[in-house]
């Protein structure tokens, strides 16, 4: 049992290292005032204020259980670790006893895996740094050349982010989609939301490249096909101000696949930024006012990206961090045939598994872009 018993105390080091960042103290302080906030009897005259306030009072909450559960787990498991006799040749051991001692060694191995996770979740979100990490995403999909095979494949990476999405248990709507004429999609845009959403997702921004066996080739033929993924932030109207006579709004029928009207009302919106010329649409919505507000979400994160990127121009650092993805900038390679592999392009990380990836196992590739994001930058 030593070597359990050791892996316990380290996993408990590693703990109260997490337990002094976080400063659980503040921590429940914070909910504590957070609960004052929303017991007033005002508290829902502003509705989105106090969406916010209830899911910031839900994500500390979750994490002070989760750091309190870690923490029971380790002290429950290092006693009966530490309790239960270490018995070891030539000392004779009766075989029942043999079996008992089996059988609490695999109960705390499991346990130990469990913890480990616990920890390693939380170790992953001590590297979110940036101040919007904590929003939810804004992402997009398109489809670079290449006809149905790049349709496809955007399509296989808005169906792998959104299984992630899932295992996180993040919630992911389609906000707008604008299918190809055979297979896949010529573009789409989902919202995540969940704690922490965009500072998980942020390490898909970029061009994904696929090779294959196309099944759209009669000949069989290999091909490499390209897919843009944009990941904003979520922001809300006081990170972002937009004056209302730079947007144009158009109303329009919402479709379904194939082209075919859902909704005999105009209910989809798209919405334009004169200044920039950026346009957005969103038709999932079930009305227009709900479109529009979720139309509204996406400019606010486009304009932000604009911003943020005249911001690292000015600092001339744009040649590294989350800078515009652009086309010729391929940031992981899937590769399916001759062999298989996924290989991250910045962390030099890579895995052989390209379905379990494509199936949303994205934890070690976003943990390695997030430990090599929070390495110090060199002085240009």
């Amino acid at each position: 049992m030593q070597d359990l018993v050791q892996k316990l105390e380290q996993l408990w080091n590693r703990l109260k290292e997490i337990g002094e960042f976080l400063n659980l103290d503040k921590l429940k302080n914070e909910a504590r005032m957070l609960e004052k906030t929303m017991a007033k009897p005002d508290f829902w005259k502003d509705a989105e204020k106090a969406r916010e306030t209830t899911e910031k009072h839900a994500g500390i909450k979750k994490k002070i259980e989760n750091f309190e559960k870690l923490e029971k787990g380790i002290k429950d498991a290092l006693a009966i670790a530490r309790k239960t006799p270490t018995f070891s040749p030539p000392i004779p051991t009766p075989r029942s006893e043999q079996g008992e001692m089996e059988g609490v060694r695999e109960e705390i191995e499991k346990k130990i895996a469990e913890i480990e996770k616990g920890v390693a979740n939380f170790e992953v979100e001590l590297l979110f740094r940036s101040e919007y990490d904590k929003n939810n995403a804004i992402v997009s999909f398109h489809a670079g050349t290449g006809g149905t095979d790049a349709q496809d494949w955007a399509e296989m990476l808005l169906r792998m982010l959104s299984r992630y999405a899932e295992r996180k248990g993040f919630r992911a709507r389609i906000l707008d989609e604008h299918r190809g004429g055979e297979a896949g999609i010529k573009s789409a845009t989902i919202s995540v939301e969940g704690q922490y959403a965009y500072g998980y997702l942020k390490s898909e921004h970029g061009v994904h490249r696929l090779v294959r066996i196309s099944p759209f080739d009669a000949e069989k033929m290999r091909h490499t096909s390209f897919a843009l993924i944009e990941v904003l932030p979520e922001l809300a109207e006081v990170d972002i101000k937009i004056d209302p006579k730079d947007l144009k709004i158009d109303t329009f029928l919402a479709s379904g696949h194939g082209g075919q009207s859902v909704q005999k009302t105009e209910s989809a919106v798209r919405i334009t930024h004169i200044p920039s010329g950026i346009a957005v649409a969103c038709q999932t919505e079930r009305s227009q006012a709900q479109n529009k507000d979720s139309a509204m979400k996406i400019l606010r994160a486009k304009l932000f990206q604009i911003y943020q990127e005249e911001k690292e121009a000015e600092k001339k650092k744009i040649k590294g961090k989350h800078k515009a993805a652009a086309w010729s900038n391929q940031i992981r390679s899937y590769v399916l045939h001759p062999y298989k592999l996924v290989k991250d392009h910045r962390t030099e990380y890579e895995e052989t598994d390209p379905e379990a990836v494509l199936d949303g196992k994205l934890e070690r590739f976003v943990e390695e872009y997030l430990k090599k994001d929070q390495k110090p930058k060199t002085k240009d």
